[in-house]
């Protein structure tokens, strides 16, 4: 199975530069990171290869899913790549998915394009049944949102 049948992704055009994307999605992740009512705690995110990426989304009847991994890639301003295949330290648990998140330039504002590239046939098939084209595409919604805000405000 190529890795294109793993992967699901959503994209948005969003009306802004890259620079102020990768500002908002860097510095203000806890306010667009996850669908609303649902919130998220970034507990840390060192944007470098190797460095740790954990947060915890929180549901509104009292849900929590912690959320550990590392990132593999990080060019600033145009791509981010992470996995849970490995907590801090390279320390191996059960792998879901790799995220990558590209920020390119595109008619005076951003290509916004965030894929889930999963493991296995099973993990993108629950990935999809968890609402992943509702829950992504209103978290890229979010972000569009807050980034509009930010242009506005030049």
């Amino acid at each position: 199975m190529s890795e294109s049948n793993l992967e699901l992704s959503v994209t948005r055009h969003i009306a802004a530069p890259p620079d102020i994307v990768w500002k908002v999605w860097t510095e203000r992740t806890a306010e667009w990171f996850c669908p609303k009512p649902w919130t998220v705690t970034i507990d840390e995110m060192d944007l470098r290869p190797g460095g740790r990426s954990a947060l915890t989304m929180h549901g509104p009847d009292g849900e929590r899913f912690p959320n550990e991994g590392v990132f593999l890639e990080v060019v600033p301003g145009r791509r981010i790549v992470s996995t849970d295949a490995y907590a801090a330290g390279w320390v191996p648990q059960k792998p879901f998915m790799t995220a990558i998140t590209t920020f390119e330039p595109e008619d005076g504002g951003t290509r916004y394009t965030a894929t889930a590239r999963h493991w296995d046939a099973d993990s993108m098939k629950a990935h999809e049944e968890m609402g992943f084209a509702q829950g992504w595409g209103t978290v890229a919604d979010q972000l569009a949102a807050l980034c509009a805000e930010a242009v506005a405000k030049l």
